[in-house]
This record gives structure tokens, C-alpha cells and sequence, in this order.
């Protein structure tokens, strides 16, 4: 199989976490590099949505970034495997993606930036990992295996599509579709359009983030307990009855621990039909919130045509 040019009968591959966690991991820094210039230099959008990525027709990319005079846009290209930086001036710089350390990336990353005059300061501390290590100083994480970066873009490709298709059914406040760099997954949101009560001890990134009641569905690739890719549905804060609900497929469950409803990967790749298994858990889920919660879903539910 050709991993470079993606077969079209690939759009569901597999991606074992066990044999692509380690350029899971480096990827998943370089990421965050990137993700932090975005969020330096936007102004803050409720719930944090100036932070995410986005699923492009080669990889992922911030959308345009302001700056002084003009903007700028960063993308990854999984298929030819490179990082572009191109600004409204038309200027452009490009740099490799190959088994090289967080600590070499960043620096040619952010002399990258410089030689195109922007300008930006980052914190260069890593979020939402255990032991987390400075980038700068990040010589730990140094796997990128092509093959499996592009397979893992591919399945972001499939998902976006069918969250978008899930996110037409609400005509109520919505998220993006959006990719998160810090807990490297991707989700869309849904709100009933009522505050929710403020979390005790929350830190500011939580109070904005749960600042109303909300709906969310998403996919990581896994990570820490989690050693397989799973989708995932919660709803916050969780009504009494939520994690009771009878929802669909017949191979979901609700993981007490994360307080989620999870699916895995593999049983939808596998499934006669993975859309329609995979609009089943969203559908179903966010009805077990919807209902538990008691949402106006008249006003907030676009009816069938």
C-alpha cells in the first residue's frame, strides 16, 4: 500500500497505537508548537476556538493569523511532509517533517518565523501531557514515521466530513469541527444555550472552556489508559441519568473513569457501514444528553426536510 498517495479505499485505515505511538507523541508536540503561535496571536473567541487546527486537503493548518500589516497561515502537509508558512505578502518558507527532534524542529520552526518577520513569543512549555519537557530542551521525542502521520491525517479527513454532516442537524450554537492540539483531538460541540454553574477551583482555561452547558463529540488516536483510538461523547455538566442511557452502537459504553461514552476506532472501521455506525453514536449520545438534560431541542434541532 502506498501510503503517500492515499488509496480510496483507505479513508478508514487502520492505526494500531502501539506500533506509531512514539511519532504520535513527537507529532503531537510539533503540534502544540504551532498551536501556540496561533493562540499568540489571536484574540481570544469564546470557549477557546481561536486555539484549534483544522483539517485541510493536505494535512492541518491554523487558518489565517493576524499580525501587523496582514496575516499568516502555518500548515502541515502529510502527503509530501513538510511545514509551509505562507503570509498575504507572498512570502513563503518550507521545512521538512523526518525523525528529528522537538528541540530541532522548534528552533528551525521559530527561526522560520523570524526570517519572514513575525515576531511572536510562545511559552515553551508543553500542555495537557504528564512530565511535560520544554521544547527547547526536548530531545526525547525525535519518531516521525511518514506512513503513519499520513494514515492518521486520512482518518481526520474521513471524521471531519462526517462531524460536519452531524453538526447540519443543529441550528443552535455550534462549535467548529476543530482539530486540539493540546489533548491532540478532534471534536464538536453542541450547546444548549444556558450558562453553565462555574466549577469549583476551575483555572481559567476550564471556566471559559465549560462556561456553558455543552454537548461535545469527538476522536483521539489514544494515549495513557487509553491504548487504542476511541470516538468519545460527554456532556457537561452531566444530568443525572446520562450515563445510564441506552445508546448506539450496541459496542458502546460509558467509561466511568473519564465519564464519557467511547467508542472504539476499529469497531466502527469494521462495521458494514462506519458513517452510518459512527452517526449513530453521535445521534444517540447527544439525545442521551439532550433528553437528560432537558434542552429545548424544538428551537435547537434543525427539522427534517
Amino acid at each position: 500500500m502506498n501510503d503517500k498517495i492515499p488509496d480510496k479505499d483507505q479513508a478508514w485505515p487502520e492505526l494500531p497505537f502501539a506500533e506509531w505511538k512514539d511519532t504520535c507523541a513527537t507529532l503531537h508536540m510539533w503540534t502544540q508548537i504551532v498551536g501556540k503561535v496561533r493562540l499568540a496571536q489571536s484574540p481570544l473567541i469564546n470557549h477557546w476556538w481561536e486555539v484549534p487546527l483544522y483539517v485541510s486537503a493536505r494535512g492541518l493548518t491554523t487558518s489565517s493569523i493576524p499580525r501587523p500589516g496582514g496575516n499568516f497561515e502555518i500548515s502541515f502537509d502529510f502527503i509530501d511532509h513538510r511545514l509551509d508558512v505562507r503570509t498575504n505578502l507572498g512570502e513563503s518558507r518550507t521545512i521538512s517533517l523526518y525523525h528529528r527532534t522537538v528541540a530541532g524542529f522548534y528552533r528551525e520552526f521559530m527561526e522560520m518565523l523570524r526570517s519572514l518577520r513575525i515576531d511572536v513569543k510562545i511559552w515553551p512549555m508543553p500542555v495537557e501531557i504528564p512530565n511535560p519537557i520544554r521544547f527547547d530542551q526536548d530531545v526525547t521525542h525525535a519518531r516521525y514515521d511518514p506512513a503513519y502521520a499520513n494514515r492518521f491525517w486520512r482518518i481526520l479527513v474521513t471524521l471531519d466530513s462526517i462531524f460536519k454532516e452531524f453538526r447540519g442537524k443543529f441550528i443552535g450554537k455550534a462549535s467548529p469541527v476543530h482539530f486540539f492540539w493540546g489533548s491532540f483531538d478532534m471534536a464538536a460541540s453542541r450547546f444548549s444555550g444556558r450558562r453553565a454553574p462555574e466549577r469549583p477551583g476551575a483555572d481559567k482555561i476550564t471556566k471559559e472552556a465549560y462556561s456553558h452547558e455543552v454537548s461535545s463529540v469527538g476522536w483521539w488516536p489514544g494515549g495513557g489508559d487509553v491504548t487504542s483510538p476511541m470516538f468519545y461523547s460527554y456532556i457537561a455538566p452531566e444530568p443525572s441519568g446520562f450515563r445510564e442511557s441506552a445508546v448506539r452502537p450496541s459496542k458502546a459504553f460509558f467509561d466511568a473513569k473519564l465519564g464519557e461514552f467511547l467508542l472504539s476506532y476499529d469497531d466502527v472501521r469494521t462495521a458494514t457501514d462506519p458513517k452510518a455506525a459512527l452517526l449513530d453514536f453521535c445521534q444517540s449520545t447527544y439525545e442521551a444528553a439532550a433528553i437528560n438534560a432537558k434542552w429545548d431541542r424544538e428551537s435547537l434541532e434543525r427539522k427534517p426536510a
